[in-house]
Parts: structure tokens; C-alpha cells; sequence
């Protein structure tokens, strides 16, 4: 009698869909103003517990996009969202059950508007898109202290949905995806299904940026990523983490 044997390659597919569920993503920043502990005290601290070591996703502070979920308090007085997002809408190319993620919208906060705006009480509509949270709570702080005296401004992102990644040709789930955290091509391709039965299993990156963070002109490229050659523990260093805008090509 014969045995099913499954496929190595099939058995850390499985592995890795399993370790690559969707997150939300949350972060917040005050105005520097109101932060008793300065950037380089933090910075000068956290060297002294992990070193100088860097993890994926620390190249730089979170920049606000379109479509995010982002709550903005102030001390004292609550919420300042003049309305809340709660409507559920498909992102655009990816349908539930189609490849993809849908659109997230949680309930509270107040979403980016297409137009990079989000609308606050007392203060009206406010352009925030390519800011950071600091910075947006800096900006803020100002406008409200035309309202309360010395107001304590706090930004927070509730869900990130402007950060994307597109995957296209042979997986099981092509689309558009959210990147809610750190994410490898091994995983990409888990997360959109595996391959198809015809994929030759080498990947091609278009990197290009999302046109929200800074890219430099090295950044803009293309790189080449071979699956087998990794499952032979060749070139593994080209099994890379992706960022926000990136299209991966599934041959």
C-alpha cells in the first residue's frame, strides 16, 4: 500500500499561513510638547536593553495614508472625531473571497477621507496625509490651543490601511494586501494561497514606493527571488521583508 507523502514545500506553506494572520495595527504618539522623556533619552535606554540591534519595520516612524483609522483625544475633553468610521467597503482589487483584503474600518476613530483630510470637532477638516503621528499631534496641539488651554493631544492609530502590497500571477489568491506587520516573500506567497500548479516558483519585486514615504533613487528596483533555491537553503538571504507599495510577481 502506498503512502501520501506530502510535498516539503507544501507542509511549510501550511506553516507559514498559519503564522501570518491578519493583525491590527495599533500606535499612538503625543506632542513632543507633552512627552516628559525625550527621543534620544528613549533612544539612549533602549540601547542599554537591546543594543543596537533593529528589527523589521523600525526604518522609520509610521506615516499617515489614505484610508487609515486614526484617533485623536485630547486631555480632558475626550474624543475629537467628528464622526466615525464604521461603513465596510472592499479595497480597491481585493474582494472577500477573491484574493485580497477588504477594507477594515473597527468601529471608532475617524478614517482619512480620499482627499488626505480627516474631520475633528472645534477645528474642522485637517490635512494629515504624509505626516507622522508625532507630528500630526504636534500640528494638533497648536490648533487646539486656539480652543483649550494647554491641551494634551494624543494620536493613535486604530488600523493602518494605507500600506499595501500587491501580488500577481501564479498563487491561488492574487490581489491586494494589507501590510500590518512584517511580512517575507516565503510569506507572501503563503498568505495568498500558495502557488498555482503551473508556477515555475521564481518571484520578481517591483519596488517603487507607495508615494507617502521617501524613497531613494537605490530603493527603486527590482530584485529576484528563486522558492526552490530556498527550500535548498540557497540564497536566503533574498527571502526579504516587503514594503509598502511593493508588486510581487509570482512566475
Amino acid at each position: 500500500m502506498k503512502k501520501n507523502i506530502v510535498p516539503a514545500a507544501t507542509w511549510l506553506l501550511l506553516l507559514l499561513v498559519t503564522i501570518v494572520l491578519p493583525a491590527t495595527s495599533v500606535s499612538a504618539a503625543e506632542s513632543t510638547a507633552d512627552v516628559a522623556a525625550s527621543a534620544a533619552m528613549k533612544e539612549k535606554l533602549r540601547k542599554e536593553i537591546v543594543g543596537d540591534r533593529q528589527f523589521p519595520g523600525e526604518e522609520q516612524e509610521y506615516i499617515i495614508g489614505y484610508g487609515d483609522i486614526l484617533s485623536v483625544s485630547v486631555y480632558g475633553e475626550g474624543d475629537m472625531a467628528a464622526s466615525t468610521a464604521t461603513a465596510a467597503a472592499p479595497a480597491g482589487g481585493g474582494n472577500a473571497g477573491t484574493g485580497g483584503d477588504t477594507l477594515r474600518r473597527p468601529g471608532n476613530g475617524v478614517e482619512v477621507r480620499i482627499d488626505g483630510r480627516i474631520s475633528l470637532l472645534h477645528v474642522g477638516d485637517v490635512d494629515v496625509v504624509g505626516m507622522s503621528l508625532t507630528q500630526l499631534a504636534d500640528y494638533l496641539k497648536k490648533l487646539y490651543a486656539t480652543v483649550f488651554s494647554d491641551p494634551m493631544v494624543t494620536v493613535t492609530l486604530v488600523q493602518s490601511n494605507s500600506r499595501r502590497y500587491t501580488v500577481m500571477g501564479q498563487v491561488n489568491n492574487p490581489g491586494i494586501f494589507f501590510l500590518d506587520f512584517p511580512i517575507t516573500l516565503v510569506q507572501v506567497v503563503a498568505r495568498s494561497g500558495g502557488f498555482t500548479e503551473w508556477a515555475n516558483h521564481e518571484l520578481t519585486v517591483v519596488r517603487q514606493g507607495d508615494g507617502l514615504r521617501p524613497v531613494d533613487a537605490d530603493d527603486k528596483k527590482t530584485l529576484e527571488f528563486d522558492y526552490d533555491d530556498f527550500l535548498k537553503g540557497r540564497d536566503l538571504e533574498k527571502n526579504i521583508y516587503i514594503k509598502a507599495g511593493d508588486i510581487v510577481i509570482v512566475h
